[in-house]
């Protein structure tokens, strides 16, 4: 026979890849890559600053070398790479290390039951099967901090290609539902100061939603909403934003939000709703196809779509020149107007 012969390459790097992602996350736990930005700094430096047993230090942080998430310079000495000194130094503020916080302590094990997950179609996670999963989740101040410092993490370059791509200046004023500490709110705000700009969430988040607004220069600037969209009327604004809301709920929910939000807007108002949106030949997006797995491992009916679903429910609702358009990386909004 002639030919490439067949390689085993590709499949062994997917079924091994959680040992790369164990590494990378144990890393940001320990808070390396915030540590070399004082200096590059040597294997035994390392060990005693991070508390690190001798035995394996040298592999770990030469296995974060070959993964491209650490270099080591002619000297043997380590430093970061330009991607993990710009996102994952926990004093800059395009940190993203919150949300592989929460992978690492939370996700990463409970996706060992994916296959449970897959054959019973029932979440895995701490309050598995738990329909107030969300009541409970915002009641623990500390597993509240650590949720809503990942969705910053998760936001964070969207917020800023929306403030980028959407004509802001047309409107007066957005509301996010579901703002979290209120990325996308406070970024917009820095970047457009004719836009007011509010979040909506639950009660608990507010005291954080305005110390991540005055960390961030613009605490007169925004607005907090106290709320529950899942039993309150929303807000009434220009723009409505859902970003990482809709994938977390059933479908019959999902038309329930798409359809107050048009309620809610004002005429000629705007709702934008972004996801890792799966594209619409379910081939491409690993991620959001991933991501929707998550959602099987996170809640009790949430998943992922294409953008063509999305823009499909929109129409449903009411909404007229409903498109889809890409964000950064796997994420894309779709736009429609009431």
């Amino acid at each position: 026979m002639t030919g490439t012969p067949l390689n085993p390459a590709h499949i062994q790097q997917v079924a091994f890849g959680f040992m790369g992602s164990r590494t990378l996350l144990s890393a940001v736990e320990l808070g390396l890559f915030t540590e070399l930005t004082k200096g590059a700094a040597t294997a035994d430096e390392l060990t005693k600053r991070l508390g690190l047993h001798p035995r394996s230090a040298r592999d770990f942080l030469d296995a974060l070398v070959a993964l491209e998430l650490l270099a080591r310079d002619e000297t043997g000495r380590y430093v970061n790479t330009p991607e993990t000194n710009a996102f994952l130094d926990r004093n800059k503020p395009d940190y993203i290390g919150g949300l592989l916080e929460m992978a690492g302590r939370r996700l990463y094990g409970f996706w060992n039951n994916l296959t449970t997950a897959l054959k019973t179609g029932e979440p895995q996670n701490e309050t598995a099967g738990d329909p107030t999963t969300f009541e409970k989740l915002y009641a623990d101040p500390q597993r509240l901090e650590l949720f809503l410092g990942a969705m910053t993490g998760v936001s964070r370059m969207v917020a800023r290609v929306l403030a980028e791509k959407f004509p802001w200046d047309r409107y007066k004023n957005m509301i996010d539902i579901g703002t979290a500490q209120g990325c996308v709110p406070v970024t917009l705000a820095q970047q457009h100061p004719h836009l007011q700009c509010g979040g909506f969430d639950l009660p608990p988040v507010k005291p954080i939603f305005e110390r991540f607004a005055a960390a961030n220069g613009v605490g007169g600037r925004v607005r907090f909403y106290a709320g529950d969209f899942m039993k309150d009327e929303l807000p009434s604004a220009d723009v409505l934003v859902m970003g990482h809301i809709l994938h977390d709920w059933d479908l019959p929910t999902k038309r329930h939000l798409i359809a107050a939000a048009h309620k809610a807007l004002s005429k000629g108002g705007v709702l934008i709703a972004y996801d890792m949106m799966i594209d619409d030949e379910r081939r491409a997006n690993a991620m959001g196809l991933l991501m929707s797995l998550n959602m099987l491992i996170e809640t009790a009916g949430g998943f992922d779509y294409t953008g063509a679903d999305c823009r499909k429910w929109f129409s449903e609702s009411g909404f007229t020149d409903v498109h889809t358009v890409p964000l950064a990386g796997p994420h894309s909004m779709t736009v429609g107007t009431k």
